[in-house]
């Protein structure tokens, strides 16, 4: 994953460079090897030391990974029973890490698609029609930022540039300090939702961050603020 051997070469991360890191079925892989992505999720570099050199490998991806909500697969379907005790739920839930979850900005419960929903008729955005307003959102930033050596995207922020760029109003910033003490968020995840929502209002083609954003955004800390395995349907 990370890389190394006597003579360094990059592993699976450093390839991923400025494309998609995928990992499905995350909570299977040794938690030493997840753990691993901490570094370079937050730095976008990778550090190897040998005896006979030291060398740093470039590392900005975007992860994406997957798993199921239990071992069997079916906590919280709506028509299979899950047949898995509330430990052994948490259980694999905590193979993932907190400090893991935290960097990851979107956490997303992907529920099953019945049947009837599949031969529905109901018309979602064309692929063409996200693409642009992603284009257009990209943009946005591209000229919020071309001033700021080193930063093209929203996820790219300093703490400093938070301050400049995210500034909420007085009900958004209620909303925020509500969710924060409610779901006791930490402070990396209170960055992060705010890199998220405003990027949720370039998409919107909103100059400013409303409550609206900001209250999306919070709804993507799904895992921030879990209740698996505490009870059972």
């Amino acid at each position: 994953m990370i890389g190394g051997g006597s003579f360094p070469q990059p592993g699976e991360i450093s390839l991923a460079h400025n494309g998609v890191l995928f990992l499905d079925e995350l909570p299977e892989f040794n938690r030493s090897v997840i753990e691993v992505l901490r570094q370079p999720m937050e730095e976008g570099l990778v550090a190897i030391a040998r005896a006979k050199m030291s060398v740093l490998f470039p590392a900005r991806f975007m992860l994406m990974a997957s798993m199921n909500p239990c071992p069997c697969g079916f906590y919280n379907h709506p028509q299979k029973e899950c047949n898995c005790s509330p430990s052994s739920i948490q259980k694999y839930m905590h193979k993932i890490s907190g400090p893991l979850l935290d960097r990851i900005d979107l956490h997303i419960e992907v529920a099953p698609v019945l049947y009837e929903e599949l031969r529905g008729q109901k018309q979602g955005d064309t692929s063409a029609m996200i693409a642009k307003r992603v284009k257009k959102a990209r943009e946005m930033q591209f000229e919020r930022f071309k001033m700021e050596e080193g930063v093209y995207t929203n996820a790219q922020m300093s703490k400093h540039q938070l301050k400049t760029y995210c500034v909420i109003s007085h009900s958004a910033e209620t909303l925020l300090k509500n969710a924060m003490e409610k779901f006791q968020l930490s402070a990396r995840a209170f960055d992060r939702i705010l890199k998220v929502s405003r990027s949720i209002a370039d998409l919107e083609g909103s100059e400013t961050i409303q409550m609206n954003h900001i209250s999306e955004a919070i709804q993507y800390r799904n895992l921030d603020r879990s209740n698996w395995g505490q009870f059972k349907h």
